[in-house]
């Protein structure tokens, strides 16, 4: 038994578990702000899990050849702890599981849902090397509650003010999810737009698109209260401080915790 949970575990460490919790975390939490009931919001959940596991799992197939380079032991692929075959049979489960279960929550809704899931991979296959790397995390992540808002009501469009909130947040998470990785990434070629633009930089333009997302959800949403909204912001704000001074894995966790006050403006909005 503890050499099953064992190679479970690093089947789970292969998918980038942080980023895929977080993101159906976020998406579970948007599903019930938009007024889904709760086998809506399962549905939502399981469809965005199985989706982000595919991408999680895709992205570590793909890099293989590149963290054996540097060596990245942190990686169960690489250091021999769950088998190359494995990560492939469990990828390939996960995407067979998740175009029936975002279509389940409406056919319109689904094919959305499903853009997001091809945005991921299309990063993992050869995006993330370009000036345009952080095109499929705008498409995914402005998607994503458009997905969600379709899921709830497939008669109406969602409000522009949504998707492009969405996107803000997902080129910020994109930046400062490779912050870490740069000198990794340069040693094998990978040269997508924050390599380019250099870690301060990158961390300054996080730090302002994130601020974006959020007085788009101020400005669109709209928040009533007054008293909440410059809570929102200031908090907003101080952990746009932490994204911009921060080292290692704190900005992505910072970007985070920015999301979901995110998603708790737009619950308190309704």
């Amino acid at each position: 038994m503890p050499g099953v949970l064992g190679r479970l575990g690093a089947l789970l460490g292969a998918a980038h578990p942080g980023p895929a919790l977080a993101v159906t975390l976020l998406s579970g939490l948007l599903a019930g702000a938009v007024g889904l009931g709760p086998g809506g919001v399962v549905l939502v959940v399981l469809a965005v899990l199985t989706g982000q596991l595919s991408i999680g799992w895709s992205n570590d197939l793909v890099d293989l050849a590149r963290d054996r380079v540097v060596g990245r032991d942190d990686k169960p692929l690489v250091d021999g702890r769950v088998s190359e075959r494995t990560v492939r049979i469990a990828c390939a489960v996960a995407v067979l599981a998740t175009i029936p279960l975002s279509l389940a929550c409406g056919w319109l809704a689904g094919v959305v849902h499903l853009l997001t899931v091809a945005s991921g991979w299309a990063y993992n296959l050869g995006l993330k090397s370009t000036p345009w790397s952080w095109l499929p995390y705008a498409v995914a992540f402005g998607a994503l509650p458009a997905f969600v808002s379709l899921a709830e009501n497939p008669d109406a469009a969602p409000s522009l003010w949504l998707p492009l909130a969405g996107a803000l947040l997902g080129v910020g998470a994109h930046f400062v999810n490779v912050l870490p990785d740069l000198a990794d990434d340069a040693a094998t070629g990978v040269r997508g737009l924050p390599h380019r633009l250099g870690a301060h930089r990158s961390q300054a333009g996080a730090a302002a698109v994130l601020v974006a997302a959020a007085v788009v959800i101020v400005v669109g949403a709209p928040v009533e209260s007054r008293a909440v909204a410059v809570a929102a912001l200031v908090g907003t704000a101080l952990l746009a401080a932490v994204v911009l001074l921060a080292q290692g894995r704190t900005p992505f966790r910072a970007a985070i915790a920015m999301a979901l006050a995110d998603v708790a403006m737009l619950v308190w909005a309704r």
